[in-house]
């Protein structure tokens, strides 16, 4: 499943440069919101390793597990994730991605309120036939009904994602992006953490692709419709994205 959702990252981001070729060969990023969409659709689908809702469930599962063990006020914990596919002759896709957490559990007038602060850092990068990429983000974020007695999870908090890209097939297509997404009220029912209606995120993307366009940035948001499914709105322009398959589809 793992390997699956880096290689899913891989296509949306290879698809947005195709779609860019396709728009305009000239000024692609000004001229569609389509491939903020995809990046942002690659950012928070759950078929994307690193992406913002996988670190969730990185961290949920995690803080679940040891309040079950120690929930005294005040506790710090921290923890660590490390995945890779390692580069092997003749085999195009490879990745690696790793993240460093720091858990410290919140406190009303004292006593442990099942809610815990989480702070990460991470970094990784991806390299298949048509496309290389290395990036690095943070998520500082809370997440509120940890313990056996409450049915959801609820987070907010910003999660924050930036990186070059390098085009195999045209190597004028190259350049970084950066996407910085703020939640509000994500609710993920336990214990398969499934998104459930309700909870919004607003964000901003920019970037740069020196020969295709120059300086590009857009803002918008995401509403969290359940089942998987959601509706982001860019620069006005509304899609409506699966986050299980990442895929986005016009309104």
């Amino acid at each position: 499943m793992k390997t699956l959702r880096s290689f899913a990252v891989i296509g949306l981001i290879a698809g947005a440069l195709v779609s860019c070729n396709k728009n305009n060969s000239s000024k692609p990023n000004t001229s569609s919101t389509d491939e903020a969409a995809d990046l942002v659709t690659a950012s928070i689908s759950t078929n994307t390793e690193g992406g913002a809702l996988n670190s969730f469930s990185d961290v949920t599962l995690s803080s679940e597990t040891k309040v079950n063990i120690d929930s005294l006020c005040g506790t710090v914990w921290t923890d660590s994730v490390n995945r890779s596919i390692p580069a092997v002759p003749g085999v195009a896709n490879n990745y690696s991605y790793k993240a460093n957490y720091s858990y410290a559990l919140n406190c009303t007038n004292g006593v442990y309120n099942h809610s815990a602060t989480i702070n990460s850092a991470y970094s990784g990068s991806f390299n298949n036939a048509s496309l290389s990429s290395t990036f690095a983000g943070s998520a500082d974020f809370t997440v509120s009904g940890l313990g056996r007695t409450y049915p959801a999870y609820i987070i907010n908090g910003e999660y924050k994602r930036s990186g070059s890209f390098q085009s195999k097939a045209d190597t004028s297509y190259h350049g970084t992006q950066s996407v910085d997404i703020v939640f509000t009220n994500l609710t993920l029912t336990k214990p398969l953490e499934v998104i459930k209606a309700g909870g919004s995120a607003s964000f901003t993307i920019s970037g740069n692709m020196p020969s295709k366009g120059g300086a590009f940035n857009y803002t918008g948001n995401i509403v969290f419709n359940g089942n998987e499914n959601a509706t982001l709105t860019v620069n006005g322009t509304v899609y409506l994205i699966n986050l299980a398959t990442g895929q986005k589809t016009k309104k």
